[in-house]
């Protein structure tokens, strides 16, 4: 099957364009970090985005193109959207090292074929070309989800952004060095 990564504009982005879209995950196990240890928890539940959910979505797309961000949609033959990745402009950390990727997702009938690498490598290309040393994931933090990460080589983030904590306080902060 042959995919193409290509950079979305902003008129572009609308609901429609998620309509075959699929975000659903059934989660079992996460990663939280107790005592300064990570360890592996049970955490059942279903991962499922909805009308709402998408419109969001659709409204963040547009905010990060608007401040000088990225958004990049993986396309399969027919044109229908499986995958995409966002990445902010705005460099932050202590030595302003840091690029976020924002969101990364690919529609469910379509994982295990390479297109979340894809997308991930894109991602990371384009936060190395605005002057990013690291890119920032504050990554969900299913078992899945973290194995993925890891095997594009994140590591734990040596700085915490306190933003993203405090958004979203289960994930895992990742780094990844460009």
């Amino acid at each position: 099957m042959d995919i193409k990564i290509i950079m979305i504009a902003d008129n572009e982005l609308n609901t429609a364009l998620f309509a075959d879209f699929r975000r659903h995950q059934n989660i079992t196990k996460c990663w939280r970090k107790v005592d300064g240890k990570w360890i592996i928890i049970d955490n059942p539940f279903v991962e499922d985005w909805g009308k709402a959910e998408y419109e969001e979505l659709v409204r963040d797309l547009k905010h990060t193109i608007k401040t000088g961000g990225a958004v990049y949609g993986a396309f399969d033959e027919g044109g229908r959207l499986v995958g995409f990745v966002s990445v902010e402009n705005e460099l932050f950390g202590s030595k302003k090292q840091y690029i976020e990727l924002s969101s990364m997702h690919v529609t469910e009938d379509m994982r295990g074929r390479g297109i979340g690498k894809r997308l991930f490598l894109t991602a990371a290309c384009w936060a190395k070309e605005q002057g990013a040393e690291k890119l920032y994931i504050s990554g969900h933090s299913s078992v899945e989800s973290q194995a993925f990460y890891k095997a594009m080589g994140c590591r734990e983030a040596e700085e915490y952004s306190a933003y993203h904590v405090e958004k979203e306080p289960c994930d895992c902060q990742l780094e990844l060095p460009l």
